[in-house]
């Protein structure tokens, strides 16, 4: 049996176990670090990832902080025209790529063994050759916790009848080389953003909006991607978003009304403007994508599909008939498993999670920064509460409530605020740090934020409590 020799063994080589890795290997100068992935190519779930996938967030949030992911321009064209570029899957897989064989290989410091499975306890095995090797850590850092999943490597939780046509997302831009009718209808499975993705794929492919189903077993609430902005020249709406933000939080007497109250704010969207949505994973969209989406108005909304025949489709609360030459497109995986907040820190093994929602990259840098930085899991878990991932709408101020507490712990920590403004995953810390004290509109936007932030904690505790 091979042996290895190291200090931390990251299971994972997605996007949060290498943002970990390449942290570590920054601020812990001795370090050695191994990686451990079943791909044979890092960069986890996007080796999985349907062609026309694309990040929901401006590249300048993803990836690793040592490496800019993207040209940093905006985008002029298509659906997302006037706001910054978002990576496509291909992109997001070189650029993984990349991270790898230009920072963390020509480090020395990094073993990396792909087509592999870490099997516990640092045993980790071959899928080729069945061949062991026992990796020797004084840590293990878990980077697959959420079990991340994408529709090309899910089990359908539904009964697929005889004969019907059933694909994921990776099979469209291939139709053409399919055998057999072409599909007179299209029927989109599933709520998520990569059923939108669908919806606007099939839309600008040239599919009829007529022609299109979609079985929406929950309405959502979406982020508006125009205030998630990074750059000076998005200030006013991006910062503007989050005092209104605060501003719903402060002032809302339900979590329905702080919803409400965000969408006037043009802070967060819907698809149908007449069903009141009763989900929240933090979507990103543009109005462009919501407009195109529109054009869908044969929406099925009677629950989840338990099973496909070749006439009948069987949902939750009832039955719709099913017409020859269909095509299933089967967009239910779910990119987030809920599973309960761990301490991050816990001897000798580090599960990074969300320390501030929705930025996983972010929140793994930060995880690895800490852990360099800082003496005991006690004193590293107060800097990381692990934010809880909201399963309904119920759950959405307790979020908002960990994040916050998150912000001001790191705020009294110097150093740490510091790291924060540099780090190319934060992307608004040198943007407010830049605000002149003579701008008097960017100062008071400034000002009314951080005047509302106690009211605004307050306020989400009082609605956690009573389960407003």
């Amino acid at each position: 049996m091979a042996e290895i020799e190291t200090d931390y063994l990251v299971v994972g080589a997605g996007a949060v176990g290498l943002a970990f890795a390449d942290t570590l290997l920054t601020e812990a100068p001795n370090t050695r670090i191994a990686i451990v992935d079943r791909h044979g190519k890092p960069g986890g779930h996007w080796n999985d990832a349907y062609a026309f996938v694309a990040l929901h967030q401006p590249s300048a949030f993803y990836g690793v902080n040592s490496l800019q992911l993207g040209s940093g321009h905006i985008d002029t064209i298509g659906v997302n025209a006037g706001l910054n570029e978002l990576a496509s899957g291909p992109e997001v897989s070189g650029y993984f790529d990349t991270v790898m064989r230009q920072r963390l290989l020509p480090s020395g410091r990094v073993a990396y063994l792909p087509m592999s499975d870490h099997v516990g306890e640092g045993r980790v095995v071959s899928l080729l050759s069945g061949a062991e090797t026992n990796v020797a850590a004084k840590k293990i850092v878990d980077a697959t916790y959420y079990g991340t999943t994408v529709p090309s490597t899910h089990t359908p939780k539904f009964h697929v009848g005889e004969g019907v046509r059933l694909v994921t997302p990776n099979a469209l831009p291939h139709l053409w080389q399919a055998k057999g009718a072409k599909p007179k209808r299209y029927v989109i499975l599933g709520a998520g953003k990569t059923a939108m993705d669908v919806g606007v794929w099939l839309l600008g492919s040239g599919a009829a909006p007529d022609a299109i189903q979609w079985v929406m077993p929950r309405d959502s609430w979406l982020l508006n991607r125009l205030r998630t902005q990074p750059g000076i020249e998005f200030f006013d709406t991006t910062i503007g978003g989050q005092v209104a933000q605060m501003e719903a939080f402060a002032q809302s007497g339900s979590v329905e009304e702080i919803f409400e109250r965000l969408e006037a704010a043009g802070v967060t969207l819907r698809i149908y403007p007449d069903r009141q949505p009763t989900m929240f994973h933090y979507a990103t969209i543009s109005e462009g994508e919501v407009a195109e989406l529109r054009r869908i108005t044969d929406v099925v909304r009677l629950g989840r599909v338990q099973s496909i025949g070749s006439d009948t489709m069987v949902l939750e609360e009832g039955t719709v008939p099913v017409t020859p030459d269909t095509l299933f497109i089967d967009c239910t995986a779910s990119a987030v498993e809920v599973r309960p907040a761990l301490p991050i820190f816990d001897g000798n093994r580090i599960t990074p999670q969300l320390v501030r929602v929705p930025q996983p990259a972010f929140s793994a840098a930060l995880v690895a920064y800490v852990e360099a930085h800082y003496p005991d899991d006690a004193a590293k878990n107060a800097l990381c509460r692990t934010v809880p991932f909201p399963e309904t709408l119920g759950h959405y101020p307790m979020c908002n409530i960990v994040n916050m507490m998150n912000q001001f712990a790191w705020s009294q920590d110097k150093a740490l605020s510091r790291w924060i403004r540099d780090s190319r995953l934060d992307g608004f810390g040198k943007v407010i740090a830049a605000v002149k004290p003579e701008d008097t509109e960017k100062v008071e936007l400034l000002t009314r934020f951080r005047s509302t932030a106690m009211a605004a904690m307050v306020n989400l505790q009082k609605l956690t409590a009573t389960g407003s």
